[in-house]
């Protein structure tokens, strides 16, 4: 068994696993928010997909650190470990940043204001996969 394939398959998948949770709770909230608008009689704020997309991004990260992983010659100890922990940071950013697009689009739904503030935050969960992705594409050297 090649444990350094395995992790570059771990990043990809663990990453994944994160932007599915991050997206179905982020997308419950926004369902939630256009019904509240539609019960009162309010325009339901197409931006919200906005939220709920956001945390697609972290398998994008996983699919470029494993197609990174693939072309290394680095020992498939270091892989495998990379992968798991690289993937298990840009799951966590995805599960947080799907946490704070729901908070965002309940806020956003009710009061139609504030959608920078919220973006930002969302934002902020966003930058734990990047360094996660950037650090270790140097530590892959």
């Amino acid at each position: 068994m090649d444990f350094g394939m395995l992790g570059t398959a771990l990043v990809m998948g663990i990453a994944a696993i994160g932007s599915a949770i991050g997206i179905g709770t982020a997308g419950q909230a926004a369902i939630g928010a256009w019904k509240r608008c539609y019960m009162n009689n309010k325009a339901a704020p197409f931006i919200l997909t906005v939220f709920a997309g956001a945390p697609l991004t972290q398998t994008i990260y996983g699919f470029l650190l494993m197609q990174t992983m693939k072309g290394s010659d680095a020992d498939p100890g270091f892989l495998l470990g990379l992968g798991i922990a690289s993937g298990l940071a840009m799951c966590f950013s995805a599960i947080a940043q799907g946490r704070a697009g729901a908070a965002g689009s309940d806020a956003l739904g009710e009061t139609g204001k504030g959608f920078s503030q919220y973006i930002m935050v969302v934002g902020l969960c966003e930058s734990v996969a990047l360094f996660a992705l950037v650090f270790s594409m140097v530590a892959l050297g």
